[in-house]
C-alpha cells in the first residue's frame, strides 16, 4: 500500500485546517469533562476525519493533542410553521489535551 492512501497532516492546507472547527461546544457536560479530564469538545465539519480535527486544534490553538473522540450527532425532528421538518446531523468532537496543556478560548478570540 502506498503511503499516498492516507493523506498525511503536512499535505492538508492551513486553510483547510482552519476550516475544520466550526465553533466550541460548550454544556455543563463538556464543562465538568474540561475540569476533570482536560478535554473540550467543539463542532466539526461533518467530513472531519480525527487527524483532521488534531491537526486543526494544534494549529488554531498551539497546544499538544492527547487523542481525539468524535460523536456524529442525529438532527430532531422540527416543525416549521405547519410544515414538519428536521434539523441536520452534525459532528462533534471531544479533544483530550495533553498534561500540563490548555485553551484559553478569550485569549485566542483576540489574537
Amino acid at each position: 500500500m502506498s503511503q499516498t492512501a492516507h493523506p498525511s497532516i503536512t499535505t492538508l492546507s492551513k486553510e483547510r485546517l482552519m476550516n475544520v472547527l466550526l465553533a466550541p461546544h460548550i454544556t455543563e457536560k463538556t464543562a465538568l469533562a474540561m475540569q476533570n479530564s482536560n478535554q473540550y469538545a467543539f463542532r466539526v465539519r461533518r467530513d472531519a476525519s480525527k487527524p483532521d480535527i488534531k491537526a486543526a486544534v494544534e494549529l488554531m490553538f498551539e497546544v499538544k493533542v492527547d487523542c481525539v473522540n468524535v460523536v456524529n450527532e442525529p438532527g430532531k425532528a422540527r416543525r416549521f410553521g405547519k410544515t414538519p421538518g428536521r434539523t441536520q446531523d452534525w459532528k462533534k468532537a471531544y479533544v483530550r489535551l495533553a498534561k500540563g496543556q490548555s485553551i484559553d478560548y478569550e485569549a485566542s478570540r483576540k489574537a
